[in-house]
């Protein structure tokens, strides 16, 4: 009755969710449409889908969630940014 509570559901949803909010405003600083093509380009997009993407008119949380984005910054260019990833810590504080 009073162990120690198991938050892996809670900790992964909001894990998912901080990484879709973190791209979103990620994108949310790329303002212009050609800082947008420029900065798909450098995270690997050719330069038509950069293009095709980089004009889109969905606003900035569908966007977020879309397959490209999502594809473009990939949970380990988040992590070289500096974010943690919430699961994996607590998967290690659990085991210890």
């Amino acid at each position: 009755y009073y162990s120690i509570g198991k938050l892996t559901n809670f900790i992964q949803r909001l894990d998912k969710w901080l990484r879709v909010r973190i791209r979103q405003y990620i994108w949310k600083q790329w303002k212009k449409f050609k800082t947008k093509v420029t900065n798909l380009q450098k995270l690997g997009l050719s330069q038509r889908d950069a293009y095709v993407f980089a004009s889109t008119r969905k606003g900035y949380w569908r966007t977020a969630h879309s397959k490209t984005l999502s594809y473009s910054l990939t949970n380990r260019k988040l992590e070289r940014l500096g974010l943690m990833n919430i699961s994996k810590t607590l998967q290690s504080i659990q085991c210890d």
